[in-house]
């Protein structure tokens, strides 16, 4: 998708927890994540317009830049950071709905472009020198025209729209699918649904223990416990309860 990368997602932070101090200069970061290579991922979402959100952008970056290099270390050590900012609003001045910000160093006379050195390479395990500066990626929600050709678009048409596109396939949007269903439901099935889930986990748990039990002592009297421990539940049939246990079918119908 944005990033071609898998992440992980670190810290859900609410507004208050980014200020030290109260003259701190506030900056939302919603979702502080890592990919896989340990870098840095800052999301922020900014519904009310603001003409200084470049700026804001910059300092957020700056900030989480600086926290995450502990005292003592060498600056190769600065880990790369990477700022989306999901808005809702005219942003400057274009017409496309993402854009990527990244940093290069341009000869003004040669025209050429600074590049690592062999040696830097090695160090740094980077063959750009725009690798070791932050990224910026700015979604602008309200350009997209709600045609969704890849797996980037389906996450944007969801932004937009809050529901998630027919046939999406992108990664993450089948659990944001399943999360908005039970949203939809009045309180009393929303219990109904969390009961379920929970029943569910507990005979999955019931019959891992049955599977350990069932080889490590295969004595009947802890057959006969699991399966009327599983019958209780009422999730399984009697079928499946002689199947995890190990028990005939019809010694299974005479005890339950």
């Amino acid at each position: 998708m944005l990033l071609k990368d898998s992440i992980k997602i670190e810290q859900i932070l609410e507004s208050e927890s980014n200020q030290e101090t109260q003259e701190d200069k506030f900056n939302k970061v919603d979702i502080l994540a890592q990919n896989a290579q340990n870098e840095l991922i800052i999301i922020e979402v900014q519904n009310n317009k603001q003409l200084d959100y470049f700026q804001r952008m910059l300092y957020g970056v700056s900030k989480v830049t600086s926290e995450y290099l502990n005292l003592g270390e060498p600056y190769s050590k600065i880990k790369k950071v990477y700022s989306v900012n999901i808005v809702y609003f005219d942003l400057g001045q274009g017409k496309d709905y993402v854009y990527h910000g990244k940093t290069e160093f341009v000869g003004i006379h040669q025209g050429d472009r600074l590049t690592l050195s062999e040696k830097q390479q090695e160090l740094f395990e980077r063959k750009e020198l725009f690798q070791l500066f932050p990224e910026y990626y700015v979604l602008k929600i309200n350009n997209f025209d709600n045609l969704a050709h890849d797996n980037l678009d389906e996450w944007v048409y969801y932004l937009k729209n809050n529901e998630v596109p027919e046939g999406a396939k992108a990664q993450g949007l089948k659990e944001v699918e399943e999360y908005l269903k039970v949203q939809q439901l009045n309180e009393s099935d929303q219990t109904d649904y969390y009961r379920h889930l929970e029943n569910d986990r507990l005979a999955i748990s019931l019959l891992d223990t049955a599977r350990i039990e069932g080889r490590s002592e295969g004595k009947l009297e802890g057959k006969i416990e699991t399966a009327r421990n599983l019958k209780k539940l009422g999730i399984l049939t009697n079928e499946q309860i002689a199947q995890v246990t190990g028990l005939s079918l019809a010694e299974v119908n005479i005890l339950l």
